[in-house]
């Protein structure tokens, strides 16, 4: 049964169609990716099925009590103390009529909100944007929607963190998801559908099916569209031969070129691609960056601890750990712009570095485009080659009349593909991409990885899009907590195939002295005797079990022919759901009470 249905969906900012006669249909139990180049329209088209945003023209339909909800790029939230306030109110929690209906939903908040790894109690004004980002999704998913909307999920979030997500994503009844990370769409969409020019092609199965089939047909659109032209042309030069073409029994050909040229004017082109070169200089020394024994600590706080490793040129080394490892302070502590505690870094010769900064800081907001790529100057050095500062822009997708626009006014993948220029316009032999990825549409990246896969320098790259290490790196440096970095031949998949197995727990039973040991050193909730915390453990899970037994009995309860049961089953099963009822009750006070008690003495 369908969730939502578009039908001829028309929508447009300015003369710009975003969707042109557009058709969808969302049905139960799909996962659907949403991909398109930046700027064709897609957080739109989520914004028109939330109902945030209304169409020009066309029908949309959703089914009636169908809960849907929206994560947007970066989410905003509401001024309060704590975040577990801030998002009761972007929720609407409090508004919800059932008592015991409301407090399930402020309990699965505050269980979705740790399993984000987020504190109920933080005030939301300190939050960064993957914390908010992931403070919304914690929402998203303790609201159970019928329908989830995600747009650039995966933004902000480490590598562990988007692992989790899929699995969260893969339990949804339903949900589009917008996302240049193809691997996440590889393990979650079971359709992709593509915005490409105000229309909407869908495709069954994965990212990968999607890509084997559109290669295909792109080849084939191709090829009508040269054979339309060639037709076109021929007509266009007959028809200036003048006198014959006005001779009555020639009309009928002069109509039909009319209306060729109709169908030509209306026919709109794909979008030309970002056109990437990367030139790497003079070559470095062959030593790039040699590490022994290096420590460094922020505070009580170490972040590398007793590291050697060298670089060397050629070399692709990605790093890769949760946020907040330590990854870009240790590209500063390879590129010398901070100093070790411990330990020596020593630096290769002939370095000529570009850094790609994931916070866009070289980015100036009050400069125009040519003033960022060429100030002072209306020509630039590229490739060896001289070339006007507007041309080169266009490379990027950036047309003639934008140049003179303030940064100001770009768009995040917009924001990337000028900082990508301006860091390609300089000769390089050390490249440091600081998650490049970010905000890129999935047509980019992909050029992206080919530039790079044909340069001849030393790469040096953070990035959470596991496809893209897969593709790139050479070698890659994980850190594996408490400072500790070790380095892998590879990407992130030849990672997870070389990394030891976890220590399997020992089967005899412990000293009481090695068992008071352990008592000191694992975490415990405090206020809760050891039972209690088992307990407080455990109560999710359960609640998950009764909240799914529940479902599938009212799912059984509301069948059109469930009175044709035997009355021994009928009268069993309204027994066992009052009898969930209670025990729902019982258990989320009984959460309540262990959860305030963990609390009250933290």
């Amino acid at each position: 049964m369908s969730l939502v249905t578009l039908a001829g969906a028309e929508l447009a900012f300015g003369l710009h169609p975003l969707l042109d006669r557009a058709s969808l249909v969302v049905a139960d139990g799909e996962r659907i990716g949403l991909i398109g180049r930046n700027g064709t329209g897609k957080s739109s088209l989520l914004g028109v099925i939330a109902g945030t945003a209304q169409l020009d023209d066309g029908e949309l339909r959703r089914r009636d009590g169908a809960r849907i909800v929206a994560v947007e790029q970066e989410p905003a939230l509401p001024g309060s103390p704590t975040l577990r306030e801030s998002l009761t109110q972007r929720g609407h929690l409090e508004a919800i009529a059932d008592e015991r209906e409301r407090w399930r939903a402020q309990a699965r908040l505050v269980e979705f909100l740790h399993r984000f790894g987020l504190d109920d109690a933080a005030s939301p004004a300190t939050c960064s944007g993957g914390e908010r980002k992931r403070a919304a999704l914690a929402l998203a998913f303790a609201l159970q929607p019928d329908l989830l909307l995600l747009d650039e999920p995966t933004n902000h979030l480490d590598i562990g963190a988007i692992a989790d997500l899929e699995e969260l994503v893969r339990k949804c009844p339903a949900c589009i998801v917008v996302t240049h990370d193809r691997m996440f769409l590889d393990r979650v969409a079971t359709r992709i559908v593509e915005l490409d020019r105000g229309l909407l092609r869908s495709y069954p199965g994965n990212f990968a099916a999607y890509q084997a089939r559109r290669d295909d047909e792109l080849a084939a659109e191709a090829v009508a569209g040269r054979k339309f032209d060639k037709f076109w042309a021929q007509e266009e030069a007959w028809i200036r031969k003048g006198v014959e073409a006005r001779r009555t029994r020639n009309e009928g050909r002069v109509r039909r070129l009319e209306a060729l040229r109709a169908q030509r004017a209306a026919r709109r082109d794909r979008l030309g691609n970002v056109k990437l070169g990367l030139d790497a200089g003079e070559r470095s020394g062959k030593l790039v960056a040699e590490l022994e024994h290096v420590v460094k600590r922020f505070g009580e706080r170490t972040i590398v601890r007793d590291l050697s490793l060298t670089v060397m040129r050629g070399d692709r080394l990605a790093l890769i750990g949760p946020n907040g490892a330590g990854k870009t302070s240790l590209l500063k502590l390879i590129l010398g712009e901070i100093a070790p505690d411990a330990g020596s870094v020593r630096r290769g010769t002939k370095l000529a570095v570009a850094y790609f900064d994931q916070l866009r800081a070289q980015l100036d907001e009050s400069r125009t485009l040519i003033e960022t790529i060429s100030p002072g100057s209306e020509w630039i050095e590229s490739g060896g080659q001289r070339r006007h500062v507007l041309s080169y822009l266009g490379d990027f997708l950036f047309p003639p009349q934008r140049a003179q626009a303030p940064v100001s006014t770009l768009s995040g993948g917009e924001r990337n593909r000028l900082l990508l220029a301006r860091l390609f316009a300089q000769p390089a032999n050390l490249l440091v991409l600081d998650e490049p990825t970010n905000d890129l549409d999935i047509e980019s990246l992909e050029l992206l990885e080919e530039t790079l896969q044909g340069y001849a320098g030393t790469l040096l790259l953070v990035s959470h899009d596991r496809a893209f290490l897969d593709n790139i790196a050479t070698q890659s440096l994980v850190a594996e907590g408490d400072g500790v970095w070790r380095e892998y031949a590879g990407g992130y998949s030849d990672w997870l195939a070389q990394r030891p197995p976890p220590a399997p727990a020992p089967e005899q039973k412990p000293s009481a002295q090695a068992s008071g040991e352990a008592r000191r050193e694992r975490p415990r909730k405090p206020g809760l005797s050891f039972k209690e915390r088992r307990e407080l453990d455990a109560l999710p899970a359960e609640i998950e079990a009764l909240e799914a037994e529940q479902h599938a009995l009212t799912e059984r309860m509301c069948a059109p022919d469930y009175h044709r049961r035997p009355p021994e089953t009928l009268k069993a099963e309204r027994e066992r759901a009052q009898a969930i009822e209670h025990e729902l009750a019982a258990k989320f006070e009984r959460w309540a009470e262990l959860d305030a008690k963990a609390g009250a003495s933290s």
